[in-house]
């Protein structure tokens, strides 16, 4: 893999907030993290620029936590917040293993990380720094996948890589479905039509108005990050 090169120069990263709980469905399971942030410095150190989205369902999903009881826009800030939380753990991992990591929130949060500019992320990138965007959009109503195809298209992303705790689209959920078949290749127009588990709506369009391909894989073999930058068949593209 090392005499190869990568398939794409500069990669946005979504890792959902659930895949850093690992087994434990909550919180945080650093042996996870860990293994994560080893595979982005071997992309990194094969020459790819990495930014990255991450969730925050390992500690807060929203309006399905809030049940009622909490208003959907305070209930999108909290997970605005949960994701806060993921990138100052996921930055201080990268720091442990030498990697120069910068956060920049959507939110003002002193302290936290510096307020997303896209010039400042892209001078970062190109400084072989990892970016992690925190807070989403920044907006309630707007998921973290939506958000990861923002940035990318801010930042100019060749590819986003959709890390998740599934190996990839299928026409049916293979939890429940046994005869559920996983595509190879699959376009944003037939995700849309066939209303498949991808990311959310807004996110798919985003992606297809900007013809960004999204390549969907599952983290559990964290090497799925580098084989999805060098260009090889795993999970679902989508473009």
């Amino acid at each position: 893999m090392e005499n190869k090169k990568p398939a794409y120069r500069r990669v946005l990263i979504k890792i959902s907030g659930e895949a850093l709980a690992g087994e434990k469905k909550a919180g945080l399971d650093f042996a996870v993290i860990n293994e994560a942030c080893l595979a982005v410095k071997k992309c990194m150190d094969l020459g790819v620029q990495v930014s990255i989205v991450i969730g925050g369902g390992n500690f807060w999903r929203g309006v399905k936590d809030g049940a009622g009881k909490v208003e959907r826009v305070n209930a999108d800030r909290m997970g605005m917040l949960a994701t806060a939380m993921n990138c100052l753990a996921v930055a201080d991992v990268f720091k442990q293993l030498g990697v120069d990591a910068r956060i920049q929130t959507a939110i003002d949060i002193a302290g936290a990380g510096e307020r997303f500019d896209t010039r400042t992320a892209i001078w970062h990138l190109e400084s072989g720094r990892v970016v992690l965007f925190a807070c989403g959009t920044g907006c309630p109503f707007f998921s973290t996948d939506t958000a990861a195809v923002l940035r990318a298209a801010e930042t100019n992303a060749d590819a986003i890589l959709l890390a998740k705790n599934i190996d990839g689209v299928y026409s049916a959920d293979p939890r429940t479905d046994p005869n559920a078949v996983r595509f190879d290749r699959i376009s944003y127009d037939e995700v849309l039509a066939q209303h498949l588990a991808v990311m959310d709506s807004t996110a798919t369009s985003l992606a297809m108005d900007n013809n960004i391909p999204v390549i969907v894989f599952a983290l559990k073999d964290t090497q799925n990050i580098v084989r999805a930058a060098m260009g090889e068949n795993i999970g679902t593209i989508v473009r």
